[in-house]
């Protein structure tokens, strides 16, 4: 990975810095990206499944400047050429990176927003536990044997799929009608509480702010998740009884709500995110933009960090006109733009190579 990232910083040496063009697949946070990359001043090209989704010519203000149609997504390999010939930076979001596949993104040859050795850290649920615990910060504990589960679990596949194929066990034969064991999968307990999930962004150039030791921290937003079906499943019954008719409780996102949180517990997240970015530093150079710490909150206002997401998330699409935290920072600063600005910051400095790899 360090020689492809070495190649990288030298192509982007070539680059023609003032046409740098952002770029991104046409899915998951695409439209914030390209209405931030745009209000930044830059050129947008949007990857595309077959042909240009019908559904940008709705927001004007956030479609991309030209399209590139790709038959399926691992062609995105092969196009290298064409895209280093547009000067394109690449915004990597969960959707891009699934679909490309984790080993292709680590591969690709295309200056990317981002520190991709994160990767490494980020898609491993077991190497994730080693860098937030090893930070000081509370996660839920991990069952290693399934027989050992005598209370309630949440089963976790790698990978970001959305919430898909989660499940909730009981107990280990909760756990045997439930798993697909040709999947990785993690046993978390199950915390009772309400999950927040916490957009912060870092920026090891920017001087002003939140300091850490080297760079700032910001705080962009906060959001929920809702969640098909568990999130109406309680007004059908128990859990016992729904399983006897055939219905299983599922996880997939299917949109987000906005959140703010008291106040009082601001001084605790920011420490969680403050020791998660100096880790990151420590272990593998920093975590460059945007993260979510995505967290519950218990009764007794202990927050608990069951994932971490190292770029920009879904939930940050409620905020493409700020956020009440984004707005105490800068006004209309969504975190599409603030990738934006970073990348802009950085060109103008000369120090590009700190913020893309």
């Amino acid at each position: 990975m360090e020689a492809n990232i070495r190649a990288i910083h030298k192509l982007l040496e070539e680059y023609d810095k003032e046409k740098i063009t952002i770029t991104t697949v046409c899915s998951h946070s695409s439209l914030q990206i390209f209405h931030g990359a745009r209000l930044e001043g830059f050129k947008t090209l949007g990857i595309a499944l077959k042909k240009p989704p019908k559904y940008y010519d709705a927001f004007p203000l956030a479609k991309p400047d030209e399209f590139l149609t790709v038959e399926s997504y691992n062609e995105i390999m092969d196009l290298t050429d064409e895209l280093i010939s547009r000067n394109a930076v690449l915004v990597p979001h969960g959707s891009f990176v699934e679909y490309l596949g984790p080993q292709n993104f680590l591969q690709l040859p295309l200056p990317t927003f981002g520190n991709r050795r994160v990767l490494h850290w980020e898609s491993d649920r077991r190497k994730q536990r080693e860098w937030l615990t090893s930070a000081g910060v509370r996660m839920p504990k991990e069952i290693k044997d399934p027989k050992d589960i005598k209370f309630p679990v949440l089963v976790k596949y790698d990978g970001a799929k959305g919430g898909r194929g989660f499940f909730i066990a009981r107990n280990y034969q909760d756990f045997i009608d439930g798993i697909d064991r040709t999947k990785g999968f993690t046993i978390q307990e199950y915390i009772l509480g309400t999950r927040y999930y916490f957009h912060f962004f870092y920026s090891p150039i920017k001087e002003e702010g939140y300091k850490l030791s080297k760079g700032t921290l910001e705080m962009l937003s906060i959001d929920r998740r809702d969640e098909s079906n568990i999130d109406e499943m309680y007004k059908l019954g128990s859990q016992e009884q729904l399983k006897k008719q055939g219905i299983t409780p599922t996880f997939v996102v299917t949109g987000n709500s906005p959140v703010a949180i008291r106040e009082s517990l601001l001084p605790k997240i920011f420490d969680y995110a403050e020791r998660t970015v100096e880790k990151s530093i420590e272990l593998f150079g920093g975590m460059i933009g945007p993260f979510c710490l995505e967290s519950v909150v218990k009764d007794d206002l202990e927050i608990v960090v069951f994932e971490i997401s190292a770029r920009i998330v879904a939930g940050t699409n409620l905020f493409i006109k700020g956020s009440p935290y984004s707005d105490l920072l800068e006004e209309n600063m969504s975190t599409g733009r603030r990738i934006a600005r970073e990348i802009k910051l950085a060109r103008d400095f000369g120090r590009l190579k700190e913020v893309i790899t």
